[in-house]
């Protein structure tokens, strides 16, 4: 997107850089994550008025270790640095950064030195505040023109500031909620160091995305593919204001959708919105495909070819599409592809990332790249989607297929689809739905001996998850009250034959993911 007013986030490969494009956004100011190899070309098209740079893996005393490009670096435009991009700034303007013996991680307190434009409204001098440390190297040395304003046991340049200049620079990490307080130093520096409005909003941000599907498409044709999910509708219903019939829209029914979903989705679009949609029944596609399939990133590369096939095979008979529109978000782009080629590492590849066959001849349409989880609900709120429906719990495109670890069947989808809907019938007549980020089943490759009816069994273990979450980049798992656990797995084993043991998962993310798969 173009806004008159941003701010460019260089990644220097931390794993939170995009939880900083959260807290901007936050802050109602629009952002852009480009890596740092990549970000000359990101400056230059954005004109951003302000320039936040990540932490990172790196050691900036290395010679080959990523680098401010120059542009940026000499631009004059206000900058804030963020651990690693502390040590580039002092590094790269002249101070010195020593490499650790020891570190500092977790939680710290800073004291508060001296006034800075970062603590307006916020911090007093001599004040002491919570925040999370996670650095190897320290600044030694600052470079010309910068000051201390706050310090820390472990670093005594826990903020910098350079006034003259308009550079601040923190060795610890604001964007993460372990920084009580990070949100507000980050909406300082967007509002009061860049004097930035904050008025980006999504009713903006519908009305750019309008008029950028619309000079995009022209009189083309669009295609869009409905997983079931919310993104996919909020794309839908989105493309369909800009350029109404000239989409159409392709649900394929993979045989992989929780209970009763496949009837709400058509139900929403054909009769709700009156949107073109072909209602493809690809379940016997999809599972025969899966047969035999075990490794999760050959069920997820499988899924996305067939989808792809059959988009094509459906544009076919639509006739004369030009454009495929995809619910893609920048999670999904982050953690399939280290978003444009960026230096964080891939944590797996996501069925709807990565372009299409050249033999489709098909120009992608995706208006939710740049948006997180919570932004595309806002987004389908401001569209006017019902409630219900936006705020459902997210799915993910391969639907049932990884959450199945092992060899996807019928049978076992049967199973998990029946354990999943108990699941979730017992979270909404308890009134937790709305406060859990998402909650799901899995059903597991193990079997394990039971007792029932005074009969041996040897059935399937089934997982449950639930976690809390703003933007699906970290997760907690949910704490349920009193019995609750003791009485869905009570229901689930009663009433659904082939399981006959439950488990909890309270992994948070990081370490794992969401999703088993």
């Amino acid at each position: 997107m173009q806004h008159p007013d941003s701010i460019l986030i260089v990644d220097f490969g931390s794993q939170v850089t995009q939880l900083i494009a959260r807290r901007v956004r936050e802050a109602g100011v629009y952002s852009e994550i480009a890596p740092f190899h990549h970000a000359a070309e990101a400056f230059a098209r954005m004109r951003p008025k302000g320039i936040i740079l990540s932490g990172g893996p790196a050691s900036v005393v290395d010679e080959d270790s990523p680098r401010i490009p120059a542009e940026i670096l000499e631009s004059g435009l206000p900058m804030l640095g963020i651990c690693y991009g502390q040590q580039a700034l002092t590094h790269q303007l002249g101070g010195r950064v020593e490499r650790g013996v020891s570190g500092e991680f977790g939680e710290a307190f800073v004291e508060v030195d001296d006034t800075c434009a970062l603590f307006d409204g916020l911090w007093e001098q001599g004040s002491r505040h919570q925040v999370w440390m996670s650095h190897g190297d320290h600044v030694a040395e600052l470079a010309p023109g910068f000051r201390p304003v706050a310090s820390s046991r472990g670093a005594p340049f826990a903020i910098i500031a350079d006034d003259a200049r308009a550079i601040y620079a923190m060795q610890f990490h604001p964007e993460v909620v372990h920084t009580p307080d990070g949100a507000k130093l980050i909406c300082n520096f967007a509002r009061h160091v860049c004097g930035l409005s904050g008025d980006w909003s999504m009713a903006e941000f519908r009305a750019a995305k309008i008029a950028e599907i619309r000079a995009q498409v022209g009189n083309g044709r669009v295609i869009c593919g409905l997983s079931g999910g919310v993104d996919s509708a909020v794309a839908a219903v989105l493309i369909h204001e800009a350029i109404g019939d000239q989409l159409t829209c392709v649900f394929v029914d993979h045989g992989l959708m929780r209970s009763g979903e496949a009837d709400e989705v058509v139900g929403l679009f054909r009769g709700h919105y009156n949107i073109p949609l072909v209602h493809v029944n690809a379940e016997t596609l999809f599972l025969n495909g899966l047969a035999g399939l075990s490794d999760p990133e050959a069920k997820r590369k499988f899924i996305g070819a067939t989808f792809i096939d059959v988009f094509e095979a459906e544009a076919k008979k639509i006739g004369g599409a030009e454009f495929l529109a995809q619910g893609t978000l920048y999670p999904d782009v982050i953690e399939s592809v280290s978003f444009t080629g960026g230096p964080s590492v891939t944590i797996k590849s996501h069925h709807n990332v990565g372009g299409l066959p050249a033999r489709m001849n098909m120009k992608l349409v995706e208006p939710l790249r740049e948006l997180f989880k919570d932004e595309v609900r806002a987004l389908g709120r401001e569209l006017g989607l019902p409630d219900v429906f936006v705020g459902r719990h997210p799915f993910p495109g391969p639907g049932l297929a990884i959450r199945i670890p092992g060899e996807v069947t019928k049978e076992r989808c049967d199973v998990l689809r029946k354990a999943d809907a108990i699941y979730l019938e017992e979270i909404r007549l308890a009134g937790l739905y709305d406060a859990i980020w998402q909650a799901f089943a899995v059903l597991l490759p193990v079997r394990t001996v039971g007792v029932m009816g005074d009969a041996r069994t040897y059935d399937s273990v089934l997982a449950l998850r639930a976690v809390t979450s703003v933007d699906g980049m970290t997760a907690q798992a949910f704490q349920f009250p009193g019995d609750f656990l003791s009485r869905v797995t009570t229901r689930i084993i009663n009433e659904v034959r082939g399981v006959n043991r439950v488990t909890y998962d309270y992994t948070s993310k990081p370490p794992g993911t969401i999703e088993w798969e």
